[in-house]
């Protein structure tokens, strides 16, 4: 009986934040240990699909970097990194875009579907909905030049097609795969994608589900909450550093346009978003402008 009264009790802490966020656009970037976990997997698709079903529009933008790696040790090739992005030529970019906008983006469309929602797949190609410039060139940080290839910064979203989808009832799944003014694809950061995607839609949430259980202070203990000044007085201290700066950033530039607020989660525990949304305490990291 105690277990069904905590149960009933979890519920009525949620109710305001249900009432809260109905009708409401979070988008949310999916990678890391949550996508390759198979238990994770399920349950971030659940917890998707209730979502949707309490009245808020789920958006995921998704990664693939494992599985690209996966795929192109397979064949015999390798990519190498500059600052966190992918040097991308023309062959890598067919398995970019096999693998981000083929295998990986229609597994997460079929685990929604069996989870009981209905999510439909796409990449930026489509309807030509994110356009990017390509990166011609990037420092190491040995100060050695790098042309990355095929990889692009995002310079403007469409969001017709991601709005009609979701006014049609449609979870859409997006791929992190943009298209340049000539048409041709490029490779483009997937937390990027999503914080864009998040400033286009005017999203109530931008969501990053990574690694780690979220932003620390000097001493190692998680921030609740955030606000823009802290963050840039953290990265010019060295408090925030290496690949979690572009994450930090990205966030915080979602919420100096438009977003109301970005979070920042641990993907690797079960239920995070629905702790981080749905309960006072929160899970992760909650980022917001400047009081």
């Amino acid at each position: 009986m105690q277990e069904l009264i905590e149960k009933a009790a979890v519920l009525h802490e949620a109710l305001p934040y249900i009432r809260r966020f109905h009708g409401e656009v979070f988008v949310i970037k999916y990678g890391g240990h949550a996508m390759v976990d198979d238990g994770l997997r399920e349950s971030f698709a659940r917890d998707v699909v209730l979502m949707k079903y309490v009245g808020i529009h789920p958006v995921v933008v998704h990664g693939g970097g494992p599985q690209i790696d996966e795929t192109l040790r397979s064949l015999g090739a390798s990519s190498e990194r500059v600052e966190g992005l992918r040097v991308t030529d023309d062959e890598t970019m067919k398995v970019v875009e096999m693998v981000l906008g083929g295998r990986v983006n229609q597994e997460i469309v079929s685990l929604i579907g069996s989870a009981g929602g209905r999510a439909v797949g796409l990449t930026g190609r489509d309807d030509a909905f994110v356009r990017a410039r390509r990166v011609t060139s990037m420092t190491t940080r040995s100060g050695r030049q790098v042309d990355p290839g095929r990889v692009g910064r995002v310079e403007h979203i469409n969001p017709d097609v991601i709005e009609r989808l979701v006014a049609s009832g449609f979870i859409p799944v997006i791929a992190p795969v943009a298209v340049d003014a000539a048409g041709a694809s490029l490779n483009v950061n997937a937390d990027t994608v999503a914080g864009k995607v998040a400033e286009a839609l005017r999203a109530r949430k931008l969501v990053l589900m990574t690694d780690i259980a979220g932003v620390n202070d000097v001493a190692g203990v998680v921030q609740s909450s955030l606000h823009a000044r802290e963050i840039q007085s953290m990265i010019d201290d060295g408090v925030i550093a290496g690949g979690m700066i572009p994450k930090v950033l990205c966030a915080l530039s979602a919420v100096t346009s438009g977003v109301n607020k970005s979070h920042i989660i641990d993907g690797r525990v079960k239920h995070a978003m629905l702790f981080e949304i749905f309960t006072d305490k929160g899970i992760g990291t909650e980022i917001v402008g400047a009081p």
